[in-house]
């Protein structure tokens, strides 16, 4: 299924000069494709948020049931603003679960859609060994990483591949935790800490696609 062409695409992402935004080589590309590919991750390359959005779109059948992390990648390819306008052929869960004032009926709603059909999200950190690592101040996500619903699809800029293990963890805790922060607090919130890190070292039993975009995107 292609977005609808009615959806204002978000366009390119943030390009903040620095540590941690070069979008690697060709060669480092390809290596880190294959090394996620052998660790049971079905990996793919797009090139730019347009292309990424059209992937995300197509690997989500009619029907399925939705859910999406907080992700600034997933703002900045067009999906968040593509499940809100509902011209689309998914039930997105986020919305219920918005829609639920009572606390403890959107807490339990909350809950469920960890198991959703689809979750789809972003990690902070790829290393050119294919490892995949996310951090998290509540572990909302992780949940559904590490063991949620039966298809994760995680879109995510190739300026998040990293070197070895080291650097994806120091990429999470010097660059995308305090940029996170940063975008919490000039929101009204206090901001968030790093209180939970996920490494993904391989996949054994359901179906995860790793939509890698050679583009700046997120955090």
């Amino acid at each position: 299924m292609q977005a609808s062409a009615d959806i204002q695409h978000a366009g390119a992402g943030h390009d903040l000069p620095g540590l941690w935004q070069e979008i690697p080589t060709d060669q480092t590309l390809q290596a880190t494709l294959e090394s996620l590919r052998a660790r049971g991750f079905r990996a793919e390359l797009v090139p730019d948020s347009k292309a990424a959005l059209d992937t995300v779109s197509s690997l989500l059948p009619e029907g399925a049931e939705v859910m999406t992390g907080g992700s600034k990648t997933l703002d900045q390819i067009g999906l968040t603003v593509l499940l809100k306008s509902r011209a689309h052929q998914w039930v997105n869960l986020k919305e219920k679960i918005l829609a639920e004032k009572d606390p403890e009926k959107q807490m339990a709603l909350r809950r469920q859609a960890v198991f959703a059909d689809y979750f789809v999200g972003s990690v902070q950190a790829i290393t050119e060994d294919g490892q995949l690592v996310a951090g998290s101040a509540t572990g909302s996500q992780l949940a559904a990483f590490a063991y949620g619903g039966r298809h994760l699809v995680l879109v995510v800029g190739a300026q998040k591949i990293t070197k070895d293990l080291n650097d994806a963890l120091r990429r999470l805790r010097e660059h995308s935790t305090p940029l996170e922060d940063q975008r919490m607090k000039s929101l009204g919130f206090p901001g968030t800490t790093l209180s939970k890190i996920f490494v993904y070292e391989k996949e054994t039993r359901r179906s995860v696609d790793v939509v890698l975009v050679k583009q700046n995107l997120g955090f």
